[in-house]
């Protein structure tokens, strides 16, 4: 029996319109709609969700508009430090990489560590190291250097303001198989200190999926996902508790916000069963399935 496909993205939580730049909305749209595409088209021609979710997410890790790739914001000391992580829903194996400058695609880096290594997580010189070895692409680190970021940087820098943008990216398939994949790419939150990691790289934290319940990625203040196991806490919900994927998604959110964070989820389930759920003013996100597709940014907006 074949399962029609599903694709879910988003381009990371924000607080409000006060962190926003309309000036690049039109930007924004286009980005999420080029991520769609991009990872929908290998979802359409029976490609697995792995596949998908990898293709979604190094499209936005490219843009260079949200906090991931060549859109990642700086740490406390001006520097960029990529995280990122994919799990496929199949066989529960995951992959993930964290500090690193010199891979041009984190989320593929992420990959490589689940299918050539016995490990999970890679940080720093090592999954440099590792890439290398691996002919995955290198850069210079400059190469994620940002103008926009780095004045806003600057600014934060010169007003002492600790900076809660949420533009993490990530990604969640269905593929025509009924398998689930997810994905996480991020910069890290603004002005972190350098080497701080946040929930992106941790599996069960910002990335999880599992066939018998959803595929999830997230966004947000990182720490907090952590604190709660966030992802896994969705599944959990749906599988010891049988709640559905919305009201898991949900609690999960609540689970947090008692803690004092906030942040965003997406997820899909093998019925395709979709998650679009945030507790912050903004999240950008986007869903393309057979009967529908669309982009919205504000979390009253219906998607288009």
């Amino acid at each position: 029996m074949t399962t029609k496909p599903v694709l879910v993205i988003h381009g990371g939580a924000i607080y409000g319109e006060e962190d926003y730049d309309p000036a690049l909305d039109a930007e924004y749209r286009a980005a999420l709609r080029r991520s769609l595409n991009a990872g929908y088209e290998i979802l359409e021609n029976g490609g697995p969700a792995l596949d998908g979710v990898e293709a979604a997410v190094r499209e936005l890790e490219d843009c260079g508009l949200f906090d991931a790739g060549r859109g990642a914001v700086f740490t406390s000391d001006g520097r960029n430090e990529l995280d990122a992580s994919i799990m496929d829903g199949a066989t529960k194996k995951a992959g993930a990489v964290a500090g690193i400058n010199k891979l041009k695609h984190p989320i593929t880096a992420a990959r490589k560590v689940m299918e050539e290594t016995w490990h999970v997580l890679l940080i720093g010189a090592g999954a440099e190291k590792f890439g290398q070895q691996f002919g995955l692409e290198m850069v210079d680190p400059t190469y994620f250097f940002n103008e926009r970021k780095y004045q806003q940087y600057l600014k934060l820098k010169e007003n002492e303001e600790k900076a809660k943008k949420h533009e993490t990216v990530g990604a969640v398939a269905l593929d025509k198989n009924g398998n689930l994949a997810a994905g996480t790419s991020t910069g890290g939150l603004e002005m972190k200190h350098w080497g701080r990691v946040g929930d992106s790289p941790i599996i069960g934290a910002g990335t999880y999926a599992d066939n018998t319940t959803c595929a999830i990625s997230g966004t947000g203040e990182g720490e907090f996902f952590i604190r709660t196991s966030a992802a896994f806490n969705v599944h959990a919900l749906m599988k010891y508790r049988n709640m559905d994927l919305v009201s898991a998604g949900k609690q999960a959110l609540a689970d947090i916000e008692t803690l004092g964070g906030s942040g965003g989820l997406v997820g899909v389930t093998p019925q395709g069963t979709i998650l679009l759920e945030c507790t912050t003013g903004m999240m950008f996100r986007g869903v393309k399935t057979v009967q529908m597709q669309g982009v919205a940014i504000r979390m009253n907006e219906q998607l288009a």
